[in-house]
């Protein structure tokens, strides 16, 4: 194996490393907020604790599937290995997919829904 193969799987392994972590602190902070955050009336503390876990597995699921398109097409491109990184990426884009429903209310594709507004005590 050759140095520059030698980084790029270095560098993907690290970007697998973030990936987690990501979703690691953002499991630990959204928790954190759930429990200790200040309770805002528009948004149930449920949905805002789902909301960030989501954000944070999107976001690290992007670092993931980054360092595993560096491994695979830099350090071993073979055909079996080029296969399971499109399964992977298939499973990965179908899971972030999903989950942006989960966060945001509508496909990604779906213009954003108006937002209903909050009654106040003036309108009543």
């Amino acid at each position: 194996m050759n140095n520059y193969s030698e980084w790029m799987d270095m560098v993907g392994s690290g970007l697998d490393f973030v990936g987690v972590m990501v979703i690691v602190i953002g499991a630990v902070v959204s928790t954190f907020l759930y429990l200790f955050g200040r309770k805002e009336a528009t948004v149930p503390p449920f949905k805002r604790y789902r909301q960030g876990l989501g954000k944070s597995i999107l976001l690290g699921l992007e670092f993931l599937v980054a360092g595993d398109i560096i491994r695979t097409v830099v350090v071993a491109p073979t055909l079996e290995n080029i296969t399971t990184l499109g399964l992977i990426v298939l499973i990965r884009t179908f899971l972030s997919m999903t989950l942006q429903l989960e966060v945001d209310g509508h496909w990604p594709w779906q213009p954003k829904p108006a937002a209903i507004p909050v009654p106040t005590e003036t309108d009543q």
